[in-house]
């Protein structure tokens, strides 16, 4: 199953995509928010180009495990690709992706504006790939 992971922002909106099998994330590209239609709507083009069959949307959740703006936001984006896209969509936990990716671009010595340009793809890479691992761990053992 291939998977499109969605690291919603309010400006950029990263995506990253799964191999056919849905073992390895790769990141894709970085949308800039016009709306939440309008990102829908190219999410929607970009899922029938690479045969997507399932997305992934990052739900910024507090700390504390709570649901904030952001979250209520990434909710609703998740509800407006669904319906432009027609597939299923899971919500996935991604607090601290943004820092993990942050940190690892860093270590690869990368520019600060090169950084800036790449962390959503980046952010929404680990958010998928977080979750095909969760998926693949839940499959090897028999529970979901």
């Amino acid at each position: 199953m291939r998977y499109l992971g969605i690291d919603p922002g309010r400006r950029r909106v990263g995506l990253a995509i799964s191999d056919p099998g849905g073992t390895f994330a790769s990141p894709l590209v970085v949308l800039r928010r016009r709306s939440a239609d309008q990102v829908a709507s190219e999410i929607a083009a970009i899922c029938r180009r690479e045969t997507v069959e399932a997305l992934v949307v990052g739900l910024p959740l507090n700390m504390d495990g709570t649901k904030g703006s952001a979250a209520r936001e990434a909710e609703l984006l998740a509800a407006k690709v669904g319906e432009a896209t027609g597939l299923a969509v899971r919500m996935w936990d991604e607090r601290l992706s943004s820092v993990s990716a942050e940190r690892s671009l860093i270590e690869a010595d990368m520019s600060r504006q090169r950084r800036r340009r790449t962390i959503d793809k980046v952010a929404a890479q680990i958010i998928l790939q977080s979750f095909l691992d969760a998926e693949g761990s839940a499959g090897d053992t028999g529970t979901a």
